[in-house]
Protein backbone atom coordinates (compact mmCIF):
# COMPACT_ATOMS: atom_id res chain seq x y z
CA UNK A 1 0.00 0.00 0.00
CA UNK A 2 2.77 2.46 0.91
CA UNK A 3 4.53 1.74 -2.39
CA UNK A 4 1.30 2.28 -4.32
CA UNK A 5 0.85 5.68 -2.69
CA UNK A 6 4.43 6.73 -3.45
CA UNK A 7 4.17 5.51 -7.04
CA UNK A 8 0.91 7.39 -7.52
CA UNK A 9 2.48 10.59 -6.17
CA UNK A 10 5.38 10.08 -8.58
CA UNK A 11 3.00 9.61 -11.50
CA UNK A 12 1.05 12.77 -10.63
CA UNK A 13 4.30 14.74 -10.37
CA UNK A 14 5.41 13.62 -13.84
CA UNK A 15 1.98 14.33 -15.32
CA UNK A 16 1.82 17.80 -13.80
CA UNK A 17 5.39 18.79 -14.70
CA UNK A 18 5.24 17.05 -18.11
CA UNK A 19 8.89 16.23 -17.56
CA UNK A 20 10.78 13.43 -15.80
CA UNK A 21 13.65 15.83 -15.08
CA UNK A 22 11.52 18.46 -13.34
CA UNK A 23 9.42 15.86 -11.53
CA UNK A 24 12.54 14.06 -10.26
CA UNK A 25 13.93 17.34 -8.93
CA UNK A 26 10.65 18.08 -7.19
CA UNK A 27 10.51 14.63 -5.61
CA UNK A 28 14.19 14.61 -4.64
CA UNK A 29 15.04 11.49 -6.65
CA UNK A 30 16.95 10.65 -9.82
CA UNK A 31 15.44 10.68 -13.29
CA UNK A 32 16.36 7.03 -13.85
CA UNK A 33 14.79 5.95 -10.56
CA UNK A 34 11.60 7.86 -11.40
CA UNK A 35 11.47 6.28 -14.86
CA UNK A 36 11.85 2.82 -13.27
CA UNK A 37 9.02 3.63 -10.83
CA UNK A 38 6.71 4.60 -13.70
CA UNK A 39 7.46 1.43 -15.67
CA UNK A 40 6.81 -0.69 -12.59
CA UNK A 41 3.51 1.10 -11.89
CA UNK A 42 2.35 0.65 -15.48
CA UNK A 43 3.33 -3.03 -15.34
CA UNK A 44 1.30 -3.58 -12.14
CA UNK A 45 -1.75 -1.78 -13.53
CA UNK A 46 -1.44 -3.38 -16.95
CA UNK A 47 -2.01 -0.10 -18.82
CA UNK A 48 0.14 2.66 -20.27
CA UNK A 49 -0.16 5.86 -18.23
CA UNK A 50 2.34 8.12 -20.01
CA UNK A 51 3.29 8.79 -23.59
CA UNK A 52 7.01 9.53 -23.82
CA UNK A 53 8.88 11.25 -26.65
CA UNK A 54 12.37 12.71 -26.77
CA UNK A 55 10.94 16.17 -26.04
CA UNK A 56 7.84 15.70 -23.95
CA UNK A 57 5.79 13.53 -21.61
CA UNK A 58 2.00 13.50 -21.64
CA UNK A 59 -0.70 11.33 -20.02
CA UNK A 60 -2.47 8.66 -22.05
CA UNK A 61 -6.26 8.30 -21.90
CA UNK A 62 -5.83 5.94 -18.94
CA UNK A 63 -3.44 8.41 -17.34
CA UNK A 64 -5.90 11.29 -17.76
CA UNK A 65 -8.61 9.19 -16.13
CA UNK A 66 -6.34 8.44 -13.18
CA UNK A 67 -5.45 12.13 -12.83
CA UNK A 68 -9.11 13.19 -12.80
CA UNK A 69 -10.18 10.57 -10.25
CA UNK A 70 -7.17 10.21 -7.95
CA UNK A 71 -5.46 13.58 -8.39
CA UNK A 72 -8.03 15.65 -6.45
CA UNK A 73 -7.75 13.28 -3.46
CA UNK A 74 -4.02 13.78 -3.27
CA UNK A 75 -4.48 17.55 -3.60
CA UNK A 76 -6.90 17.49 -0.67
CA UNK A 77 -4.34 15.56 1.39
CA UNK A 78 -1.63 18.08 0.47
CA UNK A 79 -3.94 20.96 1.38
CA UNK A 80 -4.77 19.44 4.77
CA UNK A 81 -1.10 18.82 5.54
CA UNK A 82 -0.33 22.41 4.61
CA UNK A 83 -3.21 23.55 6.83
CA UNK A 84 -1.40 22.01 9.80
CA UNK A 85 0.86 25.03 9.56
CA UNK A 86 -1.86 26.73 11.59
CA UNK A 87 -0.43 24.95 14.60
CA UNK A 88 2.94 26.58 14.04
CA UNK A 89 3.90 29.84 15.60
CA UNK A 90 4.20 31.50 12.19
CA UNK A 91 2.12 30.68 9.06
CA UNK A 92 4.15 29.13 6.25
CA UNK A 93 3.82 27.72 2.77
CA UNK A 94 3.98 28.63 -0.89
CA UNK A 95 1.09 30.35 -2.66
CA UNK A 96 1.01 30.24 -6.46
CA UNK A 97 -0.94 32.99 -8.24
CA UNK A 98 -1.89 33.37 -11.89
CA UNK A 99 -2.91 36.85 -12.98
CA UNK A 100 -2.84 39.39 -15.78
CA UNK A 101 -0.11 42.03 -15.92
CA UNK A 102 -2.37 44.97 -15.04
CA UNK A 103 -3.72 43.32 -11.88
CA UNK A 104 -0.18 42.41 -10.83
CA UNK A 105 1.04 45.99 -11.26
CA UNK A 106 -1.90 47.75 -9.62
CA UNK A 107 -3.05 45.33 -6.90
CA UNK A 108 -0.70 42.44 -6.16
CA UNK A 109 2.65 44.17 -5.95
CA UNK A 110 1.51 46.99 -3.60
CA UNK A 111 0.06 44.36 -1.23
CA UNK A 112 3.08 42.04 -1.36
CA UNK A 113 5.45 44.90 -0.53
CA UNK A 114 3.95 45.08 2.96
CA UNK A 115 2.62 41.51 3.30
CA UNK A 116 5.79 39.46 2.71
CA UNK A 117 7.99 41.23 5.29
CA UNK A 118 5.36 40.41 7.94
CA UNK A 119 5.35 36.70 7.11
CA UNK A 120 8.88 35.55 6.21
CA UNK A 121 7.84 31.87 6.05
CA UNK A 122 5.22 32.50 3.35
CA UNK A 123 6.45 32.35 -0.24
CA UNK A 124 4.49 33.74 -3.18
CA UNK A 125 4.95 32.80 -6.84
CA UNK A 126 3.25 35.11 -9.35
CA UNK A 127 2.79 34.09 -12.99
CA UNK A 128 1.64 36.63 -15.57
CA UNK A 129 -0.79 34.93 -17.93
CA UNK A 130 -3.58 36.47 -20.01
CA UNK A 131 -5.22 33.09 -20.63
CA UNK A 132 -8.10 31.89 -18.46
CA UNK A 133 -6.15 28.94 -17.10
CA UNK A 134 -7.64 26.08 -15.09
CA UNK A 135 -6.06 26.84 -11.72
CA UNK A 136 -6.83 23.36 -10.37
CA UNK A 137 -5.26 21.54 -13.31
CA UNK A 138 -2.25 23.89 -13.36
CA UNK A 139 -1.87 23.72 -9.57
CA UNK A 140 -2.33 27.41 -8.82
CA UNK A 141 -3.73 28.39 -5.43
CA UNK A 142 -5.26 31.68 -6.61
CA UNK A 143 -6.46 33.01 -9.93
CA UNK A 144 -7.04 36.74 -10.44
CA UNK A 145 -9.31 37.94 -13.24
CA UNK A 146 -11.98 40.54 -13.97
CA UNK A 147 -15.30 39.90 -12.27
CA UNK A 148 -17.01 39.08 -15.58
CA UNK A 149 -14.45 36.34 -16.35
CA UNK A 150 -14.54 34.37 -13.11
CA UNK A 151 -14.27 30.60 -13.13
CA UNK A 152 -17.31 28.66 -11.94
CA UNK A 153 -17.55 26.69 -8.71
CA UNK A 154 -14.90 28.78 -6.99
CA UNK A 155 -14.76 31.00 -3.95
CA UNK A 156 -14.52 34.58 -5.29
CA UNK A 157 -13.31 37.67 -3.41
CA UNK A 158 -13.36 41.20 -4.77
CA UNK A 159 -9.89 42.78 -4.64
CA UNK A 160 -10.25 45.96 -6.65
CA UNK A 161 -12.64 48.83 -7.51
CA UNK A 162 -14.83 49.03 -10.59
CA UNK A 163 -12.90 49.76 -13.77
CA UNK A 164 -13.36 51.79 -16.94
CA UNK A 165 -11.63 51.52 -20.28
CA UNK A 166 -10.32 54.46 -22.32
CA UNK A 167 -9.77 54.90 -26.06
CA UNK A 168 -6.78 57.16 -26.62
CA UNK A 169 -4.48 58.49 -29.33
CA UNK A 170 -1.75 61.10 -29.62
CA UNK A 171 -2.38 64.70 -30.74
CA UNK A 172 -0.25 63.93 -33.81
CA UNK A 173 -2.47 60.98 -34.69
CA UNK A 174 -5.62 63.12 -34.57
CA UNK A 175 -3.98 65.99 -36.48
CA UNK A 176 -4.98 64.34 -39.76
CA UNK A 177 -7.94 62.22 -38.62
CA UNK A 178 -11.43 62.89 -37.30
CA UNK A 179 -12.10 61.83 -33.74
CA UNK A 180 -14.57 58.91 -33.53
CA UNK A 181 -18.01 59.81 -32.18
CA UNK A 182 -19.37 56.27 -31.89
CA UNK A 183 -17.69 52.86 -31.53
CA UNK A 184 -18.61 52.07 -35.15
CA UNK A 185 -16.42 54.98 -36.28
CA UNK A 186 -13.37 52.98 -35.13
CA UNK A 187 -13.56 50.88 -38.29
CA UNK A 188 -12.02 53.82 -40.13
CA UNK A 189 -9.07 54.13 -37.74
CA UNK A 190 -5.70 52.47 -37.30
CA UNK A 191 -6.19 50.61 -34.00
CA UNK A 192 -3.68 48.73 -31.87
CA UNK A 193 -5.06 45.24 -31.40
CA UNK A 194 -4.75 42.92 -28.41
CA UNK A 195 -4.40 39.17 -28.83
CA UNK A 196 -5.30 36.94 -25.88
CA UNK A 197 -4.43 33.21 -25.92
CA UNK A 198 -7.77 32.11 -24.46
CA UNK A 199 -9.75 33.62 -27.30
CA UNK A 200 -7.32 32.46 -29.99
CA UNK A 201 -7.87 35.70 -31.90
CA UNK A 202 -8.00 39.45 -31.54
CA UNK A 203 -9.94 40.73 -28.55
CA UNK A 204 -12.91 42.90 -29.57
CA UNK A 205 -13.20 46.36 -28.04
CA UNK A 206 -16.22 46.43 -25.72
CA UNK A 207 -18.40 49.47 -25.08
CA UNK A 208 -21.59 50.21 -23.17
CA UNK A 209 -23.86 53.27 -23.03
CA UNK A 210 -27.30 53.52 -21.43
CA UNK A 211 -27.48 49.75 -21.15
CA UNK A 212 -26.56 49.19 -24.80
CA UNK A 213 -23.53 46.97 -25.32
CA UNK A 214 -21.40 47.18 -28.47
CA UNK A 215 -18.41 45.07 -29.50
CA UNK A 216 -16.18 46.26 -32.33
CA UNK A 217 -13.60 44.20 -34.24
CA UNK A 218 -11.01 46.87 -34.93
CA UNK A 219 -8.19 46.74 -37.45
CA UNK A 220 -4.70 48.18 -37.52
CA UNK A 221 -1.08 47.67 -38.44
CA UNK A 222 0.10 46.23 -35.14
CA UNK A 223 -1.04 43.46 -32.78
CA UNK A 224 0.38 43.16 -29.25
CA UNK A 225 -0.30 40.99 -26.19
CA UNK A 226 0.44 43.19 -23.16
CA UNK A 227 -1.01 46.49 -22.02
CA UNK A 228 2.38 48.09 -21.45
CA UNK A 229 3.30 47.41 -25.08
CA UNK A 230 -0.02 48.81 -26.28
CA UNK A 231 0.44 52.02 -24.26
CA UNK A 232 3.95 52.42 -25.65
CA UNK A 233 2.68 52.00 -29.21
CA UNK A 234 -0.08 54.55 -28.60
CA UNK A 235 2.40 57.09 -27.25
CA UNK A 236 4.49 56.56 -30.37
CA UNK A 237 1.49 57.61 -32.48
CA UNK A 238 1.05 54.15 -34.01
CA UNK A 239 -2.73 54.20 -33.60
CA UNK A 240 -5.63 54.24 -31.17
CA UNK A 241 -5.40 52.14 -28.01
CA UNK A 242 -8.11 50.65 -25.78
CA UNK A 243 -6.70 50.43 -22.26
CA UNK A 244 -7.76 50.54 -18.60
CA UNK A 245 -8.37 54.15 -17.64
CA UNK A 246 -5.81 54.18 -14.81
CA UNK A 247 -3.03 53.10 -17.19
CA UNK A 248 -3.34 56.29 -19.29
CA UNK A 249 -4.79 58.91 -16.89
CA UNK A 250 -1.44 60.65 -16.41
CA UNK A 251 -0.83 60.67 -20.16
CA UNK A 252 -4.26 62.25 -20.71
CA UNK A 253 -3.76 64.88 -17.99
CA UNK A 254 -0.36 65.86 -19.37
CA UNK A 255 -1.54 66.02 -22.97
CA UNK A 256 0.46 63.11 -24.33
CA UNK A 257 -2.76 61.29 -25.21
CA UNK A 258 -6.26 62.46 -26.15
CA UNK A 259 -9.29 60.51 -24.95
CA UNK A 260 -12.28 59.77 -27.19
CA UNK A 261 -15.56 57.85 -26.81
CA UNK A 262 -15.55 58.62 -23.07
CA UNK A 263 -19.36 58.40 -22.80
CA UNK A 264 -19.26 54.87 -24.25
CA UNK A 265 -16.92 53.57 -21.54
CA UNK A 266 -19.13 52.65 -18.58
CA UNK A 267 -17.74 51.10 -15.41
CA UNK A 268 -17.65 47.31 -15.07
CA UNK A 269 -16.71 44.83 -12.29
CA UNK A 270 -13.03 45.04 -11.39
CA UNK A 271 -10.59 42.36 -10.33
CA UNK A 272 -11.56 39.40 -8.17
CA UNK A 273 -9.48 36.53 -6.88
CA UNK A 274 -10.84 32.99 -6.88
CA UNK A 275 -9.71 29.66 -5.50
CA UNK A 276 -11.10 26.13 -4.98
CA UNK A 277 -13.17 25.33 -1.90
CA UNK A 278 -10.68 22.76 -0.64
CA UNK A 279 -7.92 25.39 -0.40
CA UNK A 280 -9.88 27.40 2.15
CA UNK A 281 -8.15 25.83 5.15
CA UNK A 282 -4.61 27.05 4.42
CA UNK A 283 -3.63 29.71 6.99
CA UNK A 284 -1.14 31.31 4.58
CA UNK A 285 -3.80 31.55 1.87
CA UNK A 286 -6.35 32.98 4.31
CA UNK A 287 -3.91 35.72 5.33
CA UNK A 288 -3.09 36.68 1.75
CA UNK A 289 -6.73 36.67 0.66
CA UNK A 290 -7.59 38.97 3.54
CA UNK A 291 -4.70 41.30 2.64
CA UNK A 292 -5.86 41.51 -0.98
CA UNK A 293 -9.56 41.96 -0.13
CA UNK A 294 -10.99 45.24 -1.46
CA UNK A 295 -12.28 47.54 1.28
CA UNK A 296 -13.10 50.64 -0.72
Amino acid sequence: MRKDIYDMMAFLAVAREKSFTRAAAKLGTSQSALSHTMRALEARLGVRLLTRTTRSVSPTEAGERLISTVGPRFEEIEAEIEALGELRERPAGTIRITTAEHAADTIIWPVLETFLPKYPDINVEVTIDYGLVDIVAERYDIGIRLGEHLAKDMIAVRIGPEMRMAVVGTPSYFASRKRPKTPQDLTGHNCINLRLPTYGGLYPWEFEKNGREVKVRVEGQIVLNTMNQIRRAALAGMGLAWLPEDVVLDDIREGRLIRVLDSWCDAFPGYHLYYPNRRQGSPALTLLVDALRYRG
